[in-house]
């Protein structure tokens, strides 16, 4: 079993993604338009994959391309 202690940094991280660059985003418009630009099926994503793909995500769309 995993360790349910490693969510809460999970969490926190996705928090302040959230809060620094999409704040007036409401969590699910936050998640679809993460998911829709992804493209692939998260299913499968660790937590650390995932936020790196979130954050690869934010770049791209606060760099315009």
């Amino acid at each position: 079993m995993r360790d349910p202690n490693r969510l809460d940094a999970f969490y926190n991280e996705l928090a302040k993604v959230h809060k620094e660059h999409f704040p007036d985003w409401r969590f699910s418009q936050f998640i679809i338009n993460f998911l829709a630009w992804y493209r692939g099926d998260p299913f499968y994503l660790e937590e650390g994959r995932f936020l790196e793909q979130v954050h690869k995500y934010v770049r791209e769309i606060t760099s315009g391309g």
